[in-house]
């Protein structure tokens, strides 16, 4: 089972969104919720290209909300590396 790590770049990135999109109080904990899978199964993520090469991301806990994360197969180890609104247009799915 792989350690999963949020870095404080995602945190102030979830904050933000939970400010700017009036997001309910329930938030951190529904985030932590989605996370979760990714311990025991961290490839689950789509992967992602161009810049974002050697990242994945999944969904949640809302449609619109990429959690962007690498896999350290050797340390066996999960990091949240951003947290972004699907729609910007800089998200990490959109081309190059």
């Amino acid at each position: 089972m792989a350690t999963v790590l949020v870095s404080p770049r995602a945190r102030r990135n979830l904050e933000r969104l939970i400010q700017t999109q009036s997001l309910p109080v329930s938030t951190v904990s529904r985030f932590a919720a989605s996370i979760e899978p990714l311990a025991t199964f961290p490839a689950i993520g789509a992967p992602l290209g161009g810049r974002w090469s050697g990242y994945r991301f999944i969904l949640g806990p809302w449609r619109w909300m990429l959690i962007v994360y690498e896999h350290h197969v050797d340390l066996d180890l999960v990091g949240i590396v951003t947290v972004q609104d699907a729609r910007a247009l800089g998200a990490a799915t959109s081309s190059d």
